[in-house]
């Protein structure tokens, strides 16, 4: 189930080829057929944001945090420890920061952590579909414009832990779900909430 918050500043999305886009594949693909993600496609997937990263930062103004911002004073987030997976060059992470006892960022590009800016909190340089963590180590998971690995999710996450999945240009990011796709794709039973916000989308799943 999930449960549509009123919009927050609401704005047409940044139509940049999101539906059309190969990453609109990887990414429904990767959340509903865990064996699509091989040795070859992770190399690839790597490549392209190695190639992307000396412009990472000019593709993220503050207007596309907003939906970030707002999931963390909505969406009923639990503190403690947060891992932030696909970090890039880490637009998200000061902000992650300040609300977590704990930050880790996390990216399968070295590029995009070699070029991160200083916040706190560590860095980990990590497939996101084998992370190296423990069970159950994670009090939130925040995806920003990132992959979803159900199945890893899920075994990271503590019991009352949340989900926090961010598509800063809506239905118009390439890397995007929404949120029933978000809460089907996860295994066992989630709710969630989920609102609009300046340009783009978040929603904050539980277990049911």
């Amino acid at each position: 189930m999930v449960e549509h918050l009123p919009p927050r500043d609401p704005c047409d999305p940044d139509k940049w080829d999101g539906p059309e886009h190969p990453m609109r594949v990887v990414t429904r693909e990767t959340a509903f057929a865990a064996e699509s993600w091989t040795d070859e496609r992770r190399l690839k997937v790597q490549s392209v944001f190695d190639g992307l990263a000396p412009q990472w930062h000019t593709r993220h103004a503050d207007s596309r945090l907003l939906p970030l911002r707002d999931a963390l004073e909505r969406g009923e987030v639990a503190t403690g420890v947060c891992l932030e997976l696909g970090c890039g060059t880490g637009p998200a992470t000061e902000i992650l920061a300040g609300h977590f006892g704990t930050s880790i960022a996390i990216d399968l590009s070295w590029e995009m952590l070699s070029r991160a800016v200083a916040a706190p909190g560590g860095r980990v340089r990590a497939d996101a579909g084998t992370l190296p963590f423990a069970d159950a180590s994670a009090d939130t998971i925040v995806l920003m414009n990132m992959l979803l690995f159900p199945t890893e999710m899920e075994r990271v996450l503590r019991p009352g832990g949340t989900i926090v999945w961010v598509n800063s240009r809506g239905a118009g990011t390439p890397i995007h779900l929404s949120a029933e796709d978000l809460v089907t794709a996860l295994p066992g039973a989630w709710q969630a909430k989920s609102a609009l916000a300046g340009p783009g989308t978040w929603a904050v799943a539980r277990r049911a």
